[in-house]
C-alpha cells in the first residue's frame, strides 16, 4: 500500500511525471533507433513528453491547495462557483475582465454588465480555471502564472481585458 501523503503528492504531480516518463521513453527510443525515420519519430515523442511535463508544471504552479471554501466547476464554457456565503455563474464568452484580488487569494471575474464573481484561488476544483482562462482571447498565461506565484502580490491587479472592451475604451478616449 502507498501512504496517503505519498499518494497525494503523486496525484498532484502526475501530469509532470507522465510527461517526464514520455520524454524519457522518447529519448531512450531515439538512442536505440539508429538513424532515419524512427529516430525522428522518437525525437518527436521526447518533445511531446517535455511539452506535457512543462504544461503540467504550469498547471501545478497555478493550482491552489484545494483547502479553500467552495467548489468550482467549469462545464462547456461556463464557470460555476458554489461558495458557503456567495456563489455565481459566468459564461467565458461574457467575461470582460479578470482580476487577482485580495493579495492574490481570490480571482474576480467581471462579466459585461453583471455582478462580478469572486472565487478563492484554493477552492476545490479551482485548478480547472487554468484551462478556462487559457481559452480567453489574447490572455498572457505567463503573466497570469507570475501574478499567482508572486511572493507578495498586490492588493488587486487586472490580468486580462476582453479585446472588444479594450477597443471600445480606446475609441472613447
Amino acid at each position: 500500500m502507498i501512504r496517503p501523503e505519498l499518494r497525494a503528492a503523486l496525484t498532484r504531480w502526475r501530469e509532470v511525471l507522465v510527461g517526464a516518463a514520455v520524454a524519457a521513453a522518447g529519448l531512450w527510443w531515439m538512442q536505440r533507433a539508429g538513424s532515419g525515420f524512427f529516430q525522428v519519430l522518437a525525437g518527436a515523442v521526447a518533445l511531446v513528453g517535455a511539452a506535457l511535463s512543462w504544461i503540467g508544471y504550469r498547471r501545478l504552479r497555478f493550482a491552489g491547495g484545494a483547502e479553500g471554501p467552495g467548489i468550482v466547476q467549469v462545464v462547456e464554457g461556463q464557470i460555476s462557483y458554489f461558495g458557503p456565503y456567495q456563489g455565481g455563474f459566468i459564461a467565458l464568452r461574457d467575461l470582460d475582465e479578470l482580476h487577482l484580488v485580495d493579495h492574490g487569494r481570490s480571482w474576480m471575474l467581471v462579466p459585461a454588465g453583471d455582478v462580478p464573481v469572486t472565487i478563492p484561488v484554493d477552492a476545490t476544483g479551482a485548478a480547472a480555471l487554468f484551462d478556462a482562462f487559457a481559452s480567453l482571447p489574447g490572455i498572457d498565461m505567463h503573466a497570469l502564472v507570475r501574478a499567482r506565484d508572486a511572493a507578495s502580490p498586490r492588493a488587486a491587479q487586472l490580468l486580462w481585458t476582453h479585446p472588444r472592451r479594450a477597443r471600445t475604451h480606446r475609441a472613447l478616449t
